[in-house]
């Protein structure tokens, strides 16, 4: 059942899209679609824990809830079970109501409600273990901005679209499973994601690619203490993670402010308590937020092959997630920045899986030395998974997997899975897409650590050492397809009857020149 409503869902909430669509541009409409839904689903919790805290007493609706005292106690316990408060008159459905009132005496002007709305959820949490949470949590929201009308009437009208389309949407938060709605809310990122074009990567990865890294960091395990994502975008990798084992902690860190203040709506819709998480916005390289922490499971979708200030800081030279290398990445190619500090903050009995451009696996210099000093000092690099190409959001170039461990279990070979074939995606207009096959394909091959005739291959280190600690796929796994043997007679015996039948249509060309009494074309 939970599947359906999931379906339907979905199916609603991508219809405020569709209402938009030509009256804002997507990337506008974006971020007020995702807000308010994340602040209906706000009410609707806050309604429901009132409600059960009002059991008993004279009033149990607490939309008619009016006495201070009363209040006052939901407060309490709403900030340490919710992490936030709502009062009755601030509830997303009588907002939506007063913008529907369409009589000459009532006036459908909400902005200015909605706008103190917001920032009183924010402004409940100060002092409170949730204030970091939910700190400037809407500020995307900016309810005077012309890219959603040029006057205020223009403004008030689409907001108030939103918010009665939103209203008649049952989110039945008392009956489904956690994850349905929070899912059904993936999924509009997924859409948005889709049209978004090379910004896309910023904030999410293909649900079929996190899902292949959830498997490969849980693997034996079904609980884990903590799982870290350094570039987490909207907190979809980590929220996977949770889909393959029961997970503790989440970490996270996201630079774009916008993106961050996904990440953590995308947490508390998925009913992940504010206390079980930790998202964080700032550079991961230039000031890391979680230094101090090892993490059982490591995943990340790194910004490709990005700029960093490797030579503009002499710091770097000495901080321990890439002193011990002896080279810094090139400041045009942090991918092994991002690399070396993912592992640096790995757990001895952890896992990390990331994804990067193909040049991390054969690019010398710097990166030659680092990828060297991995696999033969500290004998941590355990798979290395070819992808198909175009199937991320935003760029065609191929991307690997590359799996690191500190404590490998199988310590004197590496994985080599090349799933980059016409035979192992499918695709979906101008999108490669795994398919459920494919991911349990590459997962049954890593776990197993199989050699499975041009499609992976268990390199031994010696092998990797042969070839100067290039991990270059093809020099592992050979997918090249012989071509079907040409039988030259069958080829000459085949030109010898085109000949044949050009020289029989000649003749009949001549025939009917001839009748009409014209000189023949050739």
């Amino acid at each position: 059942m939970s599947e359906d409503q999931k379906k339907l869902l979905e199916s609603q909430l991508w219809g405020i899209a569709n209402l938009l669509r030509g009256k804002i541009s997507a990337d506008d409409y974006r971020d007020y679609i995702l807000g308010f839904i994340f602040y209906k689903y706000l009410s609707e919790k806050q309604t429901l824990y009132a409600n059960e805290l009002l059991i008993g007493e004279a009033v149990t609706d607490y939309t008619k809830v009016t006495e201070k005292e009363t209040l006052d106690a939901i407060k309490e316990e709403s900030l340490l079970k919710l992490g936030y408060f709502l009062e009755p008159s601030q509830l997303f459905s009588i907002i939506a109501a007063k913008g529907n009132a369409d009589t000459e005496s009532e006036s459908n002007y909400i902005l200015e409600d909605l706008k103190a709305v917001l920032n009183h959820i924010e402004q409940s949490t100060m002092g409170t273990e949730s204030e970091e949470d939910f700190n400037a949590l809407f500020e995307d929201l900016d309810l005077n901005s012309t890219k959603i009308g040029r006057t205020v009437g223009a403004r008030n009208e689409i907001i108030v679209k939103i918010l009665n389309y939103l209203d008649k949407i049952d989110f039945k938060l008392e009956e489904i499973e956690s994850d349905v709605l929070g899912d059904a809310y993936e999924y509009l990122i997924a859409k948005f994601a889709a049209g978004a074009g090379k910004t896309a990567g910023e904030f999410y990865t293909p649900q079929q690619v996190s899902k292949i890294l959830a498997k490969i960091v849980t693997t034996g395990k079904s609980k884990l203490k903590s799982v870290y994502d350094p570039t987490c975008g909207s907190g979809s990798l980590l929220l996977r993670v949770a889909k393959e084992a029961d997970v503790s902690e989440f970490y996270g860190q996201e630079l774009g402010r916008t993106t961050y203040n996904l990440a953590r709506m995308n947490m508390i819709l998925h009913d992940v308590h504010y206390r079980n998480f930790n998202i964080e916005q700032e550079d991961t390289l230039e000031n890391p937020q979680h230094l101090d922490k090892r993490f059982e499971a490591v995943v990340a979708n790194p910004p490709f092959s990005a700029h960093w200030k490797s030579d503009a800081n002499p710091l770097f030279n000495t901080d321990e997630r890439f002193s011990q290398y002896g080279r810094l990445a090139p400041k045009t190619k942090a991918d092994y920045a991002f690399l070396t500090h993912m592992l640096y903050q790995l757990a001895d009995n952890g896992i990390m899986a990331s994804i990067f451009p193909h040049g991390v696996l054969y690019r010398g210099a710097a990166e030659g030395h680092i990828r060297e000093y991995i696999i033969k000092e500290m004998n941590a690099l355990d798979a290395v998974i070819g992808l198909p190409p175009n199937i991320f959001y935003g760029t065609s170039i191929p991307t690997c997997i590359v799996v690191l461990k500190k404590c490998r279990e199988v310590d004197d070979n590496i994985v080599f899975i090349d799933a980059s074939g016409e035979d192992y995606y499918k695709k979906e207009g101008n999108q490669n897409v795994l398919r459920n096959e494919d991911v349990e394909r590459i997962i049954s091959a890593y776990r197993n650590r199989e050699t499975i005739e041009k499609y992976s291959y268990v390199a031994t280190l010696a092998e990797i050492a042969e070839n100067d600690y290039n991990l270059n796929i093809p020099r592992y796994v050979d997918s090249f397809e012989e071509e079907e043997a040409v039988d030259l007679n069958v080829v000459s015996e085949e030109l010898k009857q085109v000949e044949s039948d050009l020289k029989g249509n000649k003749e009949t060309i001549a025939g009917f020149c001839a009748e009409l009494n014209i000189s023949t074309p050739f």
